[in-house]
């Protein structure tokens, strides 16, 4: 069926397999459909409500049309959140993924520029010295030798461009808004991914699934935030060798108190990186607290750990051995030079 008449499907409340989904996305990124019908297909699917087998689909186009990173490591994580849940938190997966490569995990991140929050993973990356425009082979050069990298979305999503009137104009939260997570360039096989609703993480762990991820923990904290939280609990689906398990995360399993959401809170670029910096050099307190538990359950995804407890443990040394600051000061300093 062509593009017209998925849409009409869509516009009729029915849902679309995975092919259907995929051959939509495809006919948008080959640049073939007009704005005004790119604005349909978004409202009309927002308004019938995304299914996991749609958004598999539409990733699974968006990963064809990528450029991709090679790695050598078989186990290769992302610790990414979709954003939009208005936290207003410091940069807590990108702090937690300098703290995951520290204890040996080879980590591949992928992630963009703010678009709801003062400061995204690009934003802070860049104060902290780090060259976005990177060519790719020296980014999956870093990822093979360094056992960390950044992926600056724009630079391989090209495609995305034919889009992005629409979604300018539009304004509304649509499919696309969901991708960014489910496209890693390097297709790594394990992932932390933080949604920014309740009702998503089973049905981004049913698209993990469908995107031969091997292992995933999907997490929405209920106080609102796209990460494990400390200041509430957290909702999790968890992926592993196809099987899906929902469940809620308490901190208080780990730590004595609930954090204070005050406590997490950052600001823009200077004060975020700042307070990367401040985790990473070992500084104690709340920040460093959620970054643990973001960090424990990540290297329990990647198989380093047996549980999140163990997983808290190896990513206390990681830090406090300087491994975690090392892996940030190492990345900058590669591509500075190479850059």
């Amino acid at each position: 069926m062509d593009f017209t008449g998925n849409l009409k499907k869509i516009i009729a409340g029915q849902d679309l397999d995975e092919e259907s989904s995929a051959s939509m996305l495809m006919d948008i990124f080959s640049g073939e459909i007009s704005e005004a019908r790119i604005g349909a297909f978004m409202a009309a699917l927002a308004t019938k409500g995304e299914t996991f087998e749609e958004i598999a689909g539409a990733a699974k186009a968006m990963r064809r049309k990528a450029i991709r990173i090679q790695t050598l490591s078989k186990k290769v994580i992302d610790i990414v959140g979709t954003g939009g849940d208005a936290s207003g938190s410091f940069n807590i997966s990108t702090t937690t993924s300098f703290v995951v490569a520290g204890a040996g995990v080879t980590v591949a991140k992928h992630g963009n520029r703010s678009i709801s929050s003062q400061c995204g993973s690009a934003d802070v990356l860049e104060e902290l010295g780090l060259n976005l425009n990177t060519d790719p082979e020296i980014v999956e050069e870093a990822i093979n030798e360094i056992g960390i990298g950044f992926m600056f979305a724009p630079l391989y999503h090209g495609s995305m461009k034919y889009a992005g009137k629409a979604r300018q104009e539009c304004g509304i939260r649509s499919i696309f808004n969901m991708l960014g997570p489910l496209t890693n360039p390097a297709a790594a096989s394990c992932q932390l991914l933080g949604v920014y609703a309740p009702e998503l993480t089973e049905m981004f762990a049913k698209a993990l699934k469908l995107l031969g991820v091997s292992k995933a923990f999907v997490v929405h904290g209920h106080d609102g935030m796209d990460e494990i939280t400390t200041t509430a609990l957290t909702r999790v689906s968890a992926l592993h060798e196809g099987a899906i398990h929902s469940f809620d995360l308490n901190p208080l399993d780990f730590f004595e108190d609930f954090a204070d959401p005050k406590d997490l809170k950052g600001g823009g670029r200077e004060e975020n990186a700042a307070i990367t910096k401040a985790v990473l050099k070992g500084e104690k307190g709340p920040r460093r607290d959620i970054v643990l538990l973001n960090a424990g359950v990540a290297l329990v995804a990647a198989d380093m750990a047996d549980s999140i407890k163990t997983g808290i443990a190896i990513a206390e040394e990681s830090i406090d051995t300087g491994k975690a600051l090392e892996k940030l000061e190492q990345l900058v300093r590669f591509t500075q030079e190479n850059g």
